[in-house]
């Protein structure tokens, strides 16, 4: 049980509950390739049965960690930082964002959009989830959108989402990674015959970094 003072600062977002930070090359989508830091925010009820961070579902297993040294271990790596979960907006992003702004640092965020939107974002990544879907806003806010294919049917999920989001969205299919030998052939083929949409890879499994 959290401490009242404690409690109120995670509801307020000058606290948030940590699972891990740390600088590596981000892998997947529109900024592949690219040097970030990575915020990892517990505390997800989308429940994809392919994810592959459950330990990040349940926020009380990641202790509530005040904004102010967060912000400081990302000035000493990087410019950009990349905050994901878990499910972010789950949490007040407000006080997050604005103080990595304050430093000058460029802030995304990877979510499932399933959550009304907190923040001010340089880059909003929008990954729906069929089993718990975006509201509105975020599809009008996200810059990418980025689908993740674990069966053929997922193309045609791909297609509704597609038709939710901004026209400037830029679309992304990415294999589930168990189901990349399967899949990636597929994508490959959809996207040739579907020019809008782009592969994503994750990278960063193929490079074995974080």
């Amino acid at each position: 049980m959290l401490a009242r003072e404690t409690q109120i600062a995670v509801e307020k977002g000058t606290m948030l509950p940590l699972m891990e930070e740390f600088y590596t090359i981000q892998g997947e989508g529109f900024h592949t390739g690219t040097a970030a830091y990575f915020i990892r925010i517990g505390g997800c009820d989308v429940g994809c049965h392919w994810c592959d961070v459950k330990e990040s579902w349940n926020a009380e297993l990641h202790p509530p960690t005040s904004i102010e040294p967060i912000v400081q271990n990302a000035l000493r790596y990087a410019d950009t930082v990349v905050i994901t979960g878990g499910e972010p907006l789950t949490w007040n992003m407000l006080p997050l964002t604005n103080l990595l702004h304050n430093n000058q640092l460029k802030v995304h965020i990877e979510t499932s959009g399933a959550y009304p939107i907190t923040g001010q974002w340089d880059w909003f990544c929008l990954s729906p989830k069929k089993n718990k879907l975006p509201v509105q806003e975020a599809y009008d806010r996200a810059h990418e959108l980025k689908v993740i294919v674990y069966n053929k049917h997922d193309f045609i999920f791909a297609e509704e989402q597609a038709a939710k989001v901004n026209p400037n969205a830029i679309l992304f299919l990415q294999p589930e990674w168990s189901k990349k030998e399967e899949m990636t052939p597929q994508i490959v083929d959809y996207v040739m015959n579907n020019p809008k949409w782009r592969v994503s890879l994750q990278t960063h499994k193929y490079l074995n970094i974080p």
